[in-house]
């Protein structure tokens, strides 16, 4: 069964928009009347009309920017406030466990056009950050100009904005579909939600993608409303964005990403405290300290107390790097949803996604750790890895694979790649160099 986001690029318009130039010299230019027919010719009416709607607002196309200007206290409030932080997870499911795979981010806005909340492709998304699309700034049209959230908010309607429409040269690489979702009781605007990537964010079947998502969101609204007084949580689970990615692959320390304030927030972490949180991430029901210990250590008599000890120092670590990540006790558990960047290999993988999980692949998880509890997770994902690819990938990702440290000696890996090539292909001489130079040592 095909994903609902296996979708074929619109053709691109972008020829249409090439006297977009004359605008930018008309708002230069200090003229806000875009009567000419030479400006409109090509140019839809929608885009047209919110690019006179910019410019009247003395809008600059080469420099319009939505600089974040919150503070991290703010962006809490605004996201506590806000009733879509109670369907997060139901955007999660239906939006953005799927927009990685496709190359896109899914960005949640108030009504005002704040960005609280954007998940999605992680390259995608630190692209996005030099048009400074990231949570905290605002996209209202009246700061950026025509864009998808912003546009959508002022029409009240889903819409679609491909890369040059945009008004703000900066968002000219993006292209963007945009709903707006409504409180279901009152009929209030609430906010927007927002896809942002390339074609595939404005292909035909995005709009109606996302309008069906916001008829279900406003649904799961109601249905709140009417079982209990509504409640946000103060921490939503289940949407990663801004997030906590916990980095375990090729790195002997382990890293933390994530957001404080409006900025990507990252720090480096000692190895044990890595461990300790990789464990607790991939058991997300949690770890007596008994078992806890056991997994960091199989043989020191006084494991249970040196890891109530590193637990202290963790948590103080976490109170000022990362206030937001708790870790609770009896069990000894994540009260934050924190994804693993060994976790999302494992879920392409399962989704078909073998190029991007190989993309994402960067070396076994903590190589440097001994720990029993780690080496049993390095094993499970190194070995999905392999049989995964060995078993449904095409030649081309396969050979990606065999070309790795961890699967260069990998003689049976060379092999698959050599009965999938084409008899024909220039790349077979390659693999068998390989498998002679691997067969040579062997003997060796």
């Amino acid at each position: 069964m095909s994903s609902p986001w296996t979708i074929t690029p619109a053709d691109s318009p972008l020829g249409t928009f090439s006297r977009q130039e004359r605008l930018h010299e008309a708002a230069i230019g200090d003229r806000t009347d875009l009567g000419s027919g030479a400006v409109q010719a090509g140019v839809r009416r929608l885009v047209r009309e919110s690019w006179q709607r910019s410019l009247s607002l003395r809008l600059d196309p080469l420099t319009a920017q939505a600089a974040p200007t919150l503070s991290a206290d703010q962006l809490a409030r605004l996201r506590a406030q806000n009733p879509l932080a109670a369907v997060l997870p139901v955007i999660n499911t239906l939006l953005v466990r799927h927009a990685a795979e496709f190359g896109l981010i899914v960005a949640v806005a108030d009504e005002t056009g704040r960005l609280l909340w954007i998940d999605g492709d992680s390259s995608v998304r630190t692209r996005a950050e030099d048009m400074h699309f990231v949570v905290g700034a605002d996209w209202s049209e009246a700061r950026v100009g025509t864009s998808a959230p912003g546009t959508a908010l002022a029409l009240d309607h889903g819409i679609q904005i491909q890369r040059a429409e945009h008004f703000s040269q900066l968002a000219h690489p993006f292209s963007c579909t945009a709903v707006p979702i409504h409180d279901p009781v009152t009929g209030a605007l609430l906010g927007v939600i927002d896809i942002t990537g390339g074609d595939a964010a404005v292909a035909p079947q995005t709009l109606p993608l996302v309008e069906a998502a916001v008829a279900a969101l406003e649904a799961e609204l109601r249905i709140q409303s009417l079982s209990a007084p509504r409640t946000v949580p103060a921490r939503p689970s289940g949407f990663t964005a801004p997030g906590i990615l916990l980095s375990v692959l090729g790195t002997e320390h382990g890293a933390l990403h994530g957001a404080q304030g409006v900025d990507q927030h990252s720090m480096d972490l000692s190895p044990r405290h890595a461990e300790i949180l990789l464990l607790l991430a991939w058991h997300r029901q949690g770890l007596s300290a008994d078992r806890l210990a056991g997994l960091l250590s199989d043989e020191h008599p006084h494991a249970v107390e040196n890891l109530r000890a590193e637990m202290v120092r963790l948590r103080r670590v976490l109170a000022v790097s990362h206030p937001q990540l708790r870790v609770g006790s009896r069990p000894y558990r994540l009260e934050t949803s924190v994804d693993t960047d060994a976790g999302r290999v494992l879920r392409l993988l399962a989704r078909g996604a073998h190029r991007m999980a190989l993309a994402a692949y960067r070396g076994t998880v903590l190589p440097g750790s001994a720990a029993p509890g780690v080496t049993e997770i390095r094993a499970e994902v190194s070995q999905r890895l392999r049989q995964t690819l060995l078993s449904d990938a095409s030649a081309e990702v396969l050979l990606d694979y065999a070309r790795t440290e961890e699967a260069a000696w990998d003689s049976e890996v060379w092999r698959a790649c050599l009965q999938l090539l084409p008899a024909r292909s220039p790349q077979r001489a390659a693999v068998v160099a390989s498998l002679t130079r691997i067969e040579a040592e062997l003997s060796a």
